[in-house]
């Protein structure tokens, strides 16, 4: 039995959920699918409004999502420069096996970082109008 206001939040909250755009943890915007009356209704959590508005505009133009949009591989070529550069650091000749897990785990950062900016830049620079 829920009695308590935190206890209501706790199961609402989407806890360890990402955000649909950006991939950072998400901060409580949320979108659900008012149509479908069956549980579990189809889901997107967002870190910010600039984010949801970005998804749910996005959202309108398709009615599902398989294959990378042109924003987010527009993301992807973004996010080159910076894994480049950590390569050039690392050496172009280094296989991935031979590298330090430090190392793996600084191209990634890096790789993730650069395409989570470009698309949190592009929701960004995108109207504020709010969907809702």
């Amino acid at each position: 039995m829920i009695t308590s206001s935190s206890d209501r939040l706790r199961l609402w909250h989407p806890r360890g959920e990402l955000c649909a755009v950006c991939r950072r943890p998400t901060r409580g915007f949320g979108w659900f699918d008012p149509v479908r009356s069956k549980q579990p209704r189809p889901s997107a959590w967002f870190c910010s409004m600039a984010c949801q508005g970005f998804w749910s505009r996005l959202a309108r133009g398709s009615s599902a999502v398989v294959d990378l949009t042109e924003l987010e591989k527009a993301a992807i070529r973004t996010a080159m420069k910076p894994v480049a550069e950590i390569m050039e650091e690392i050496g172009w000749e280094m296989r991935l096996i031979d590298l330090s897990e430090a190392q793996v785990f600084t191209l990634i950062e890096v790789a993730v970082g650069g395409f989570q900016d470009a698309m949190r830049a592009t929701a960004q620079s995108a109207d504020a109008e709010v969907p809702f």
